[in-house]
């Protein structure tokens, strides 16, 4: 989670005046604010983030010892798979996380039914994504989404203006989750072949297999 760093600082006059630091991850701005504290003359210190929820020092401290045992550094890869002849579609996201010391993948897809497009099937595989996210306890964290469509992430990145009301639907959808979780998105576009990964439980999904699997990665290598 990135945060700025909002102090009053007040000189041994007495006068006082605020100040409000560039945004930066959680645990560099602790740092800075427990020195600013060795200063004494510091008159109170809040984290603000993008959201403009504030947590003092001690908030602070406790929110960064929790997420040591929650998810945290997520990436999440998506796809949408689209059957014109039967106007369904399969959904797919991988999202790869750390908890506890240890690395982990989940994998998940989903059947749906009544879309209009590709498109909409890839909104539809971002929404299940954030689904997942609040399943695993997600919140107040940076998250990457990483795609294939031009549309989606151009749009979700305010490149691209969302004309068709549909979409539009499903953009709202998925900002209101964003904001529901407090989670600050960052999206980022990649070539077809290397979204294979999410690109295969779409189809599989539209195929009729249903998937939902997480594996211990370090379990794995080893």
């Amino acid at each position: 989670m990135n945060i700025s760093i909002e102090w009053i600082y007040k000189i041994p006059k007495g006068a006082e005046t605020v100040f409000r630091s560039e945004e930066m991850p959680a645990a560099k701005g602790l740092l800075f604010a427990e020195d600013l504290e060795r200063t004494g003359r510091t008159k109170s210190i809040l984290f603000i983030d993008k959201f403009d929820t504030q947590w003092t020092v001690k908030e602070m401290k406790g929110y960064l010892k929790e997420i040591e045992t929650e998810p945290h550094n997520i990436t999440v890869y998506f796809d949408g798979g689209y059957d014109r002849g039967t106007s369904t579609a399969g959904l797919g996201c991988v999202i790869y996380y750390e908890q506890s010391g240890k690395s982990y993948r989940l994998r998940r897809n989903a059947f749906a039914e009544g879309l209009k497009s590709n498109n909409e099937a890839e909104y539809a595989a971002l929404h299940l994504s954030l689904v997942e996210l609040e399943l695993l306890n997600v919140h107040h964290l940076p998250v990457r989404f990483i795609g294939d469509s031009l549309v989606v992430i151009n749009q979700m990145n305010e490149e691209w203006a969302v004309v068709e009301n549909d979409l539009s639907n499903l953009v709202n959808r998925i900002d209101k989750k964003l904001r529901s979780l407090h989670i600050q998105p960052e999206f980022e576009l990649i070539p077809r072949k290397e979204n294979a990964e999410a690109d295969r439980l779409a189809t599989q999904a539209l195929n009729g297999i249903n998937i939902t699997a997480l594996v211990d990665l370090d379990a794995e290598k080893g």
